[in-house]
């Protein structure tokens, strides 16, 4: 059953951002793992809360109600970026305002870190390897693995 609501969210996400480029897990893990590659800008799409609890490795805190050009000042517009959030809805709204705005290479994480993290891929807390997700909510956390989900309200 979660392998259909996740093809469903998926789906639903692809249709309402048509206008959105996307990544998958393996595509970014791979080019992270690519040292000939430039690194893509990472902006996690989560409040506060949320990423404290855990988030990619190298990753910037954009405040999904903000603007995230703010994460990206000095930048320019033709860096490499890929925007996520919990499942990609919050993320995929970040993207298409940075592309509005003249980012030419905007790509937005498919699953985001929900997919990350119940594929095992690494996740950071400050210096520290971690295995949980921020929930978001009840609702939207059953879509991670138990194992992966943190307690909602959870302090780092």
């Amino acid at each position: 059953m979660a392998d259909l609501n996740w093809f469903l969210v998926k789906q639903a996400l692809r249709i309402q951002f048509r206008d959105v480029q996307w990544i998958t897990t393996v595509e970014l893990c791979d080019w992270l793992n690519d040292t000939h590659r430039v690194h893509p800008i990472l902006l996690d799409v989560r409040t506060r809360a949320e990423w404290e609890v855990s988030h990619l490795q190298g990753a910037r805190c954009v405040d999904p109600e903000g603007d995230p050009a703010i994460a990206l000042s000095g930048g320019t517009k033709d860096a490499p970026i890929v925007t996520y959030c919990s499942v990609g809805y919050r993320s995929a709204k970040a993207a298409r305002r940075l592309h509005g705005q003249g980012y030419s290479h905007v790509q937005n994480l498919e699953g985001s870190i929900f997919a990350w993290a119940n594929e095992d891929r690494p996740l950071v807390h400050g210096d520290y390897v971690v295995r949980q997700v921020h929930p978001y909510d009840h609702f939207w956390g059953r879509l991670l693995e138990p194992d992966r989900r943190a307690a909602l309200g959870q302090s780092p």
